[in-house]
Parts: structure tokens; sequence; C-alpha cells
């Protein structure tokens, strides 16, 4: 059953920056086109601005259905096989109904275009999680096993398929790109730890095996890739920051049509611009509805008597590059150069250095026809929005810090450590995972940042500050 389990996960992962549930139920979200506010002082050292793009209209809770019911990912496993060793899930977490209400949220079960009912993964897998006990939808899942390469499953699950259907049935064909994008994808995704996660990889991987014109498949590679456990992991964002933010993706590569990007998920099964075309009028739904997301409220105990403190501290500190919160809120959009932000530079001297992916994206089909994505190579990282940042450790674009106090003193950054991957184990006083130091690397529960991509240096803007200064600092970050 986790073997079959490990499957879906690998391909969760494609759903890049896929989408959640929130209680809102506006209908049509515009985009403002308001122009980005900045604060009167100069810029922070080593930023640059990043301007906005129009978005598309859509609507929400159309959006909100697609996703939890959409046929985005159009081939899987076959449900009755699917159902029969990993079994049913009757907590029906999304509310939904008929094939999906027994389920669970990280699936959707689906009627392939020839009639076979097949179970395929969604975005959910990797955009909602637990955090202090909370099932959260929206936050990125740390939780995820991608230490082993998946395709290796897909001798048995051939044999299986092909015993119980035939070569030549109609599941097998629904099946079939599932198995293509496994095999394809699989070696290049691995992952020192588990909870690291290699999504920004998938859209590369996939690309190399589509024509870009029409993005018909092809079984042989027609850009090359780096070689497998070369490429720089991340730890999941959360979706409600997107609706702030002027690029996608850490080091802001994103740059246009934010759905031209959501949408690529589906490389992995699409079969041409056909279906391409018809996918893309739904999925500005898909980015209006996660742009109704809210950050959860934090769930412990605030020392209002540090508010006023920590907030003046964060002001000093922190909101150049992060922004303002509360009853008016600003947000900078800034792209912090590595040479000033210090941290693992692997994701973008790696991942985003490929001209062959950069030059096919800007070349393909989602960049020439109407509402174009452009992937833009930069030089930095993005300093994020923080709504909900208590809820959103390890820290740092890897994953590498396990709370904030760590964030705020370099010198207590572990080199090695070890969670529970509990949902319930969660430090409220330094604000993050609970961990254990560890003084090697002996089992892939074990974070090791001596190992590129998983470094965790840089962002060293709290070590300035006295212990009551950060005390106070963090009480106010639980609040905003």
């Amino acid at each position: 059953m986790k073997r079959i389990t490990y499957i879906f996960i690998m391909f969760a992962m494609l759903m890049l920056l896929t989408l959640l549930h929130a209680c809102k139920k506006e209908t049509v979200f515009n985009p403002p086109n308001a122009p980005v506010e900045f604060p009167d002082d100069p810029l922070p050292n080593g930023a640059t601005p990043i301007d906005a793009s129009p978005q598309r209209p859509g609507d929400a809770t159309a959006g909100w259905e697609y996703l939890i019911y959409g046929d985005y990912v159009s081939s899987g496993i076959p449900r009755a096989i699917f159902t029969t060793f990993y079994g049913t899930d009757n907590s029906n977490r999304l509310g939904r109904t008929g094939d999906n209400s027994n389920i669970g949220h990280e699936f959707t079960s689906i009627v392939h275009e020839n009639g076979a009912k097949i179970v395929a993964p969604n975005c959910l897998q990797c955009h909602s999680s637990q955090i202090d006990g909370q099932f959260v939808v929206g936050l990125g899942n740390p939780n995820l096993d991608f230490t082993t390469d998946q395709s290796a499953l897909i001798p048995g699950l051939d044999q299986l398929i092909t015993l119980t259907y035939g070569s030549n049935s109609d599941e097998w064909r629904a099946y079939e790109q599932f198995r293509r994008g496994l095999l394809a994808s699989g070696p290049h995704l691995l992952t020192e730890t588990i909870g690291a996660n290699t999504a920004d990889m998938i859209g590369a991987v996939l690309a190399s095996h589509r024509h870009p014109e029409d993005l018909t498949w092809s079984d042989v590679p027609l850009i090359p890739l780096p070689p497998p456990n070369t490429t720089a992991q991340t730890d999941v964002p959360p979706w409600w920051h997107l609706k702030k933010k002027n690029a996608m993706f850490y080091a802001g590569v994103g740059q246009g049509d934010f759905s031209k990007f959501l949408m690529a998920s589906s490389l992995l099964t699409m079969e041409d611009t056909t279906e391409a075309r018809e996918i893309d009028t739904k999925f500005p739904d898909i980015l209006a509805y996660i742009n109704t997301i809210e950050a959860p409220v934090y769930t412990g105990t605030v020392n209002s008597s540090l508010l006023e403190r920590g907030k003046s501290i964060f002001e000093t500190t922190c909101k150049k590059c992060h922004g303002t919160y509360g009853d008016t809120e600003t947000y900078p959009n800034l792209l912090i150069d590595l040479s000033e932000i210090q941290t693992d530079p692997l994701l973008v001297t790696s991942n985003f250095s490929s001209n062959g992916f950069i030059n096919w994206y800007n070349s393909s089909w989602f960049s020439t026809t109407d509402n174009p994505g452009t992937l833009v190579v930069n030089n930095g990282y993005v300093a994020p929005p923080l709504d909900g940042v208590w809820a959103t450790p390890p820290y740092l674009h890897n994953g590498s810090v396990p709370t904030l106090m760590d964030l705020l003193d370099s010198s207590r950054r572990p080199t090695y450590f070890k969670r529970s991957f509990s949902p319930a184990d969660y430090d409220h006083t330094n604000v993050g995972w609970n961990y254990t130091v560890e003084t090697s690397k002996t089992s892939k529960e074990v974070y090791d940042t001596t190992t590129p991509g998983y470094t965790n240096g840089g962002h060293y803007y709290g070590d300035a500050l006295s212990q009551s200064d950060r005390e106070a600092l963090i009480e106010y970050l639980k609040t905003i």
C-alpha cells in the first residue's frame, strides 16, 4: 500500500504551485492593477523590484470545483487497482460526492476519455498539510518522501494492469501516459531527505519530452537535462502568498500569465495543444480560487505585552523586503541578489540556469500564444510575503532552518537535525518544528546542511538583534 502511495505522491509534485480550499465564496476575482507600493526609504542593498503582469480574471467557485474534481491530470491508475491496494478513505475532508467521497483528499477519481475509471493525483498532495494538529488547505506539505526513484515501481504496475485488463484494454491506455511521465521523471526527482521537494524541476523534465510547438510526447528527450541527483530541492511555499506576488517561484522566474505556469503541471498527461487549449480556459478560475485563500490564524498564545515592541523591530528590520501587515498592507516584490542574501544558490544556478529549458519554454505554446508566460533568468531570490509565517516551517527556500528563532539567530542553526514528521509536534516558543540535533546523517529523516542545495547559510539580518528583541519580534510574527 505504501509503495502505491509514493507513486501518487511523486506526481503531486507536478502541481508546482496548485491549489487549495478556503471558506470564502467569492465568485469572480479580478486581479488589481494598482501600482506596487514602496516605502519612502531607498531600496535595500541588492534589491530589484519585479513589475506586475496582468492576470486573467476567473470564477473562484468554478476553480475550486475543477481543482477537486477536474481531469487536468488525465491519466492514472485504474480505480479498482487503486482501491484494492491503497484502500478507501471515508474522512472526506473536501466534502466531495460520488466516486470521490471515499478517495483521499490528495487524489481524484475521474473517468478517462475512453470511459475507463482511473485515480490520479491532484494538487492537494503538495499543497495541503497539517500544522500543530490542524489541517490547512493551501499549506505546503513538508512531509513527502522523494528519497527513492519511483520509476522503479513501473514494471510491477505494468504487469498488474496487463494481467488484470490486458495490454490492449481501455484501462491500459488510460494509464499509459502516466507511465511514460513516471519513467521519464523519476530518476531526476530524488532528494536527500524526507520533506524536500523537487517540484521546480518537474516542468523541465516533462518539457524535455515534449515538442514545443504542439506539445506532443517524445520518448527520446529533446533538450538536455542536468544529471540525476544534481537538481536543487525546495520547501513548498504557501499558496496564500501568490495573490501578492508579481512573479512565481522562489527565484521570481515565472513572469507573465500565472495560469500558464499553473497548467504546465498537465504536461504529465496531456495529449497535445488541443487538450492544452481546453485546460487553459479553466486555469484562470483556479488562479481566482488561489487568490481567495487567506493565511491560518496562529493557534497558540501570544504575549501581548511584547507586540508593540515586536512590531517596531519588524518595521525597522524586516519591512523593506517583506512588506507591512495589518489594516494597510504593502508588499514591495523585491528580488534580492545572491551576493546580498547569501542563501544556498543551487536552485538559481542549477534548476533555472538551463538554457535548453528556458529556450524551450519561451519558444513553446505556453509563451507564444495569447496570454503568454515567460521564464526570466534571475540571480537571486524573492523576499516573500510573511502572512501566516508561523505555519510554514521549515524556513528558507530549501527548508534548511527548522524554526524562526534559528532563522533570526544563525549561530543556533543545526548542521544536522531530525524531526518526527508528526503534525502535532510543534514548538510554540521558537515557532517551528521540534527537532533533535544530530551529529551526522544517519537516515533519510536527518537533514544534512553540508550538502549542496541543502545549506543553511544566509539571511543573517536577525544576528544583530538582542535575544530579547528576537523574542519580541517572534511574538509579532505570530500575529501576521
